[in-house]
């Protein structure tokens, strides 16, 4: 439990119960909406201190007494509600609880203004340590699924998407990455300032900040023809690709993505245009467990800096979370198959693209290795604990699998890019999903989407096929 930091300008407030969600509790709150997060983030790399502000520009979903906004480990120092002092504001137990002088009606507008402090750290939970976390040399920020309020207060909610604006000043001699696109960087004298623009609307656990000794370079274009796969994709794509690596390490990061262009134009192919203006692969000079995704970017380890199917299908896997967890976003954790279930499956799409094994190929696969594991997990509700289970990927992939099975490719392909074009930058329900494939089904002759799902999402005993 966190110790509470006593404010100067407040006596105590009374924490409200907004309403979470399940998997998360104490996170997000539905009585308000953010549309925009301006972070203004002075960083000393040398001894993990943090001075910011963020403005918060929000609409009430009902009449507010009072703001509650997730924040764990930083100390609020000042706060301003539409520019004035609040009657009080209370810091505990990861949450900053916001009593303005007056209610703000149901369907207004009002801004926030909290400058804050400290040294930020990873939180502790169900997943391990995620947030704010020191490398050998730089930051890494990962924040999924509750690593957000380890830098920066927020409504923190996979439903509540925002637009981004990132000011990150720190040492001259690091480079920033954030979402989205690099508008502006200068420096001033030991110190340089970089400035990000996220217009399109992001889950608060996307938003990230990366900062090391990298070198920012365009994705060397790969040679090698495509093979000709399923939907005989396009040799590369238009999309603005880049890495981020030390220079050591740069040689080899560009020859393990050497077909992700190849990746983008097989991924627009099936799901339908890339979602953001520009895609960077940031490479740490450190190890890490697994790959990690963030909106318009994903981070890969030294680690995985070959070209094995192993690494080549985590790089797949991250990069088709740009369409599926980024752009669409699940509404509730409970629904996480949304996300990883379709990555899962956006590998198997890359191994067929790349005459490296079929979609069935991999499935039979992946079905063998099920079998032979505990069937006790409902992939459409697992837990809070076994959201991230290996089940949930396979599981979900195979589901899809199904439902490809069922529509043949023609339907099901223009199925999931009139997912991504009807759902784009918002919020997703398994119900949605299966809404949609019965509607684009109506003329097949015995279709029906609920049945071949079920199985797969809502019975823990693995189906036949």
């Amino acid at each position: 439990m966190n110790r509470p930091f006593a404010s100067p300008e407040l006596g105590r407030a009374l924490l409200p119960d907004p309403l979470p969600d399940s998997y998360t509790p104490g996170h997000g709150s539905l009585d308000f909406s953010v549309s925009r997060y301006e972070l203004h983030l002075d960083y000393r790399v040398a001894t993990n201190r943090l001075e910011a502000h963020v403005t918060v520009s929000a609409t009430a979903s009902t009449q507010l007494t009072s703001i509650m906004l997730n924040l764990s480990g930083l100390r609020v120092v000042k706060v301003r509600v539409d520019g004035q002092r609040p009657a009080r504001f209370i810091q505990r137990d990861g949450r900053v609880v916001i009593t303005p002088a007056g209610p703000l009606p149901a369907g207004s507008d009002f801004s926030l203004d909290i400058r804050y402090e400290g040294r930020p750290g990873p939180l502790r939970g169900n997943w391990g340590d995620v947030g704010w976390e020191e490398l050998t040399d730089g930051v890494l920020v990962a924040g999924q699924p509750t690593g957000a309020p380890s830098w920066f207060p927020c409504n923190d909610h996979p439903s509540r998407k925002a637009a981004f604006g990132f000011t990150v000043t720190t040492d001259a001699n690091y480079q920033v990455v954030c979402n989205g696109t690099l508008v502006s960087r200068h420096a001033k004298a030991s110190r340089e300032t970089w400035v990000y623009e996220q217009s399109e609307p992001m889950a608060t656990y996307l938003a990230t900040v990366q900062i090391g000794r990298y070198e920012i370079a365009p994705l060397a274009d790969s040679q090698e023809p495509a093979p000709g796969g399923r939907n005989e994709p396009a040799n590369v794509s238009k999309v603005r690709q880049l890495v981020a690596a030390p220079a050591v390490l740069m040689e080899r990061a560009q020859a393990t993505l050497a077909r992700q262009d190849q990746m983008m134009a097989t991924f627009e192919a099936c799901f339908g245009p890339y979602p953001f203006h520009s895609y960077t692969v940031v490479v740490p000079d450190d190890e890490l467990e697994i790959p990690l995704e963030a909106q318009s970017l994903s981070i890969i380890g030294r680690n995985h800096l070959d070209q094995r199917w192993e690494s080549q299908r985590l790089i797949a896997h991250e990069l088709a979370h740009q369409w599926f967890g980024n752009s669409l976003t699940a509404s509730s954790w409970k629904d996480i198959w949304l996300h990883e279930g379709f990555a899962c499956y956006a590998e198997w799409l890359w191994s067929e693209a790349s005459g490296q094994g079929t979609a069935s190929f991999r499935a039979d696969a992946a079905r063998q290795g099920l079998v032979a594991k505990p069937q006790d997990l409902e992939i459409g509700d697992p837990g809070p604990e076994l959201m991230f289970d290996d089940r949930v990927y396979k599981r979900g992939a195979l589901a899809l699998h199904a439902l490809r099975t069922a529509m043949g490719d023609s339907l099901f392909f223009g199925f999931l890019r009139a997912w991504t074009e009807r759902n784009r930058f918002g919020s997703v329900t398994t119900a949605d999903l299966i809404g949609l494939a019965q509607e684009l089904s109506a003329g097949l002759p015995g279709f029906d989407a609920e049945c071949i799902l079920h199985p797969w999402l809502y019975q823990s005993r693995l189906p036949q096929r």
